[in-house]
């Protein structure tokens, strides 16, 4: 068997102070997350506490703190709170629009291949992830699935760290089945479906 070359997950993440979350080397902050996704879930999707609601709540009840401690500080002679300025900088709505460009030039690519370039491979294949998708969201709401998606993020990446060969290797066989299956299905069905070519549009 040849040499195994690892790769890091802490890097494939990151390797920020994200990764050191998600891989639990900062446990302060994967603890926080945990419990503060578990708090949540429990207080919305158990508890019947509207989102809106508790939103409002928090706001109100921050801005009057904010309110009388900036009022006891004029009074008292004290620091007014410590507040940061309240603006979003120019360059990270830039950052942030150019990663959403990227993005829906993606999905718009994708539909294009579709609609104009009638590529049946590509319609088979985002019609099967959407079809999962829905499935598995017929049987959890939003906020469950965002839960669910927490918990995942907190134990899959540790897991796949330590277990990181063994995995590689289901992994690899599994993909192996997958294609040859794949090819099969293309052979005898995909490709004998006719597809029509579109007409070029003269010119003048």
């Amino acid at each position: 068997m040849g040499e195994y070359l690892r790769i890091s997950v802490h890097q494939a993440l990151g390797g920020g102070a994200v990764a050191d979350v998600l891989l639990w080397r900062r446990w302060c902050g994967g603890v926080i997350l945990l419990v503060a996704s578990t708090s949540l879930w429990l207080l919305f999707e158990r508890a019947g506490y509207s989102i809106v609601s508790f939103a409002s709540n928090v706001l109100l009840l921050l801005v009057v703190i904010l309110f009388f401690w900036a009022k006891s500080a004029s009074l008292l002679n004290r620091p007014l709170p410590p507040l940061p300025d309240l603006e979003i900088s120019e360059e990270s709505v830039l950052i942030a629009a150019d990663v959403c460009r990227v993005w829906i030039n993606d999905v718009l690519l994708v539909a294009h291949d579709i609609a104009v370039g009638r590529n049946l491979k590509l319609l088979l294949q985002v019609g099967f992830c959407l079809w999962i998708i829905s499935y598995i969201g017929s049987f959890f709401n939003f906020l469950s699935l965002v839960y669910i998606g927490v918990l995942f993020s907190l134990s899959v990446p540790v897991l796949y760290e330590k277990y990181q060969v063994q995995v590689d290797e289901k992994l690899i066989v599994a993909h192996k089945i997958i294609q040859a299956q794949y090819r099969k299905l293309d052979d005898n069905i995909l490709r004998k479906i006719p597809i029509p070519l579109s007409k070029e549009r003269k010119t003048k």
